[in-house]
């Protein structure tokens, strides 16, 4: 019987805390939209590969930008799609 926290469990565990403590803190917002214009930003995030949410995050960044008021603290927007694989880093 392994004990909680050894292991391979453990260590993955151990791995997504400490990565859930170096990203930054993300704000949850509820936003209502029109159904069709809903549909429209999600058709348009697909296109994209991105999110629903990561193209809205997209285009609020964009027009803060035209408007100089992007401070300059804000972290990068992650690129669109799935993550790439990290190399194996075996030797």
């Amino acid at each position: 019987m392994a004990l909680r926290g050894h292991g391979r469990a453990g260590r993955r565990r151990s791995v997504r805390r400490l990565a859930r403590r170096m990203t930054t803190e993300r704000k949850t917002i509820l936003l209502r939209l029109d159904p069709a214009v809903h549909d429209a930003l999600a058709r348009w995030a697909a296109d994209e590969l991105r999110s629903t949410n990561g193209q809205i995050e997209l285009l609020l960044r964009q027009v803060l930008a035209d408007a100089r008021r992007l401070p300059e603290a804000v972290s990068p927007m992650r690129r669109p799609g799935r993550p790439r694989k990290e190399p194996d880093q075996r030797m």
